[in-house]
């Protein structure tokens, strides 16, 4: 890269578009959290369906998200460099609040495999529209002429009100749906409230990409081939392969540990409602150490950075595994641990991304952002699903809203042990891929920021 070049990528991008961007995420936030945390439980122990069905109503809709990410990141390069902008594909992906209330609204008559049917379709609807929202999202700071740490910085204002979205719909959602005395009813109101919300941040993302693109906008590039050649190339390369690869264990192992706090809440801790308890200690010290991983970045570089994170994940899903014995305190204390590195996990693959597409070509942000989406959306579905099994191996009952079930001691130790056991396990795998990518050191050195 040439100083010229380094200095256009040097550009600093003004607070108010940064904030508007970051509000976007808001929306977003809930579709990540609600569904992640509530829809498994909201199967089985409202609609009385079996884990093992509540697991694959949950995985197979995922399918579709495979095939359809990538795609939408082609057409979503093509309207770039059609068009100058990726705004229909924004605009499409506001629908999203729609299916989001649909989601939980079940008709009161269906129960079982047709209540699974219903959501299934509207997750499937769902994770379509967030798709055409968040890939051209996500493609935004490979399109803006910022180098490595201002990729960072632009992350950071993401993920601070990304957090706070995570926050707020993990503690309102579980109490606007009924607490200890969840129904069908409930479920409906809580969808509906938030939905509203997300529409309004949403709608004010779209507005602060237009700002951030007027701001510093690189010049709009031609785009290469889509579909399957497009997922074959990103694959190929190397970086993008091995960042995606640790960011799949990353996003399975936090939404398993998502899907399980309903359930360690209530039949290891003993009380429900310590379920906004546990949301609030895994997503509350992000907010506070957002700003420490960023200096953190800065000074040993993102590889670093998120290798200590994976590790401290692991490291505190240990702890869990140990269940009451170890004492609420300690407990609470280990979730918040997984919340200082969730914050890292968050903030840094994000923004490691972009580095990877501006080495490999920009030209391609909306295909590698797909394939990028598609990876987080397995994971997601891969994590509840791997949760699922837990429970179905260890012979949890499912069971209707109001219904009272006593369940056995291998389901309870399934269900301790797929909540801190198997995330240490996964973490690892992280890591042992995490190692291998090289990109960070060039990255920082030709980035245009020191």
């Amino acid at each position: 890269m040439t100083g010229l070049e380094q200095r256009r990528e040097a550009v600093a991008l003004p607070r108010g578009p940064l904030v508007g961007f970051a509000v976007g995420s808001l929306g977003m936030g809930v579709w990540v959290t609600v569904p992640g945390l509530l829809l498994l439980y909201f199967l089985t122990d409202v609609l009385a369906v079996a884990p093992w069905l509540a697991g694959l109503t949950l995985l197979l809709p995922k399918i579709a998200d495979v095939l359809l990410h990538p795609w939408i990141g082609h057409r979503c390069d093509v309207e770039q460099a059609r068009r100058g902008h990726r705004r229909r594909l924004l605009l499409a992906g506001c629908a999203l609040p729609v299916a989001f209330a649909a989601l939980f609204a079940v008709p009161g008559s269906l129960t079982g495999a047709t209540a699974a049917a219903w959501v299934a379709v509207f997750f499937v609807a769902g994770n379509l529209l967030f798709a055409a929202y968040q890939v051209p999202y996500l493609a935004t700071p490979a399109d803006l002429r910022i180098g490595y740490h201002e990729r960072t910085r632009l992350m950071a204002f993401r993920m601070v009100v990304l957090t706070l979205g995570i926050l707020v719909a993990g503690l309102l959602a579980p109490l606007l749906a009924g607490g200890d005395d969840a129904t069908r009813a409930g479920y409906l109101r809580m969808a509906v409230v938030l939905a509203a919300g997300m529409l309004a941040a949403m709608a004010v993302g779209v507005g602060g990409i237009g700002r951030l693109r007027r701001a510093a906008s690189a010049p709009a590039l031609g785009h290469g081939a889509g579909g399957w050649r497009a997922l074959a190339a990103s694959l190929r390369d190397r970086q993008f392969r091995r960042l995606a690869g640790a960011y799949l264990a990353m996003s399975t192992t936090t939404h398993l540990v998502l899907a399980g706090v309903p359930y360690y809440a209530e039949y290891e801790l003993g009380r429900a409602r310590l379920t906004t308890v546990l949301v609030a200690a895994f997503v509350a010290p992000a907010l506070l150490v957002t700003p420490a991983w960023l200096a953190l970045a800065r000074r040993v570089g993102k590889q670093r950075a998120l290798l200590g994170a994976q590790v401290a994940f692991a490291a505190g899903s240990l702890v869990l595994a140990v269940g009451r014995p170890a004492g609420l305190p300690v407990l609470v204390a280990a979730v918040a641990v997984l919340g200082v590195a969730f914050a890292g996990m968050q903030l840094l693959p994000f923004s490691m991304l972009p580095d990877v597409i501006r080495a490999a070509g920009a030209q391609r942000a909306g295909t590698y952002t797909g394939v990028w989406t598609a990876t987080e959306a397995t994971g997601a579905a891969l994590g509840p699903y791997a949760y699922a099994l837990c429970l179905a191996a260890g012979g949890f009952v499912a069971s209707s809203a109001g219904q009272t079930v006593t369940q056995s001691a291998g389901a309870l130790t399934a269900l301790r042990y797929g909540f801190g056991l198997l995330p240490a396990a996964v973490m690892v795998l992280a890591v042992l891929v995490q190692r291998r990518y090289t990109l960070d050191g060039s990255a920082r050195a030709g980035g245009g920021e020191h």
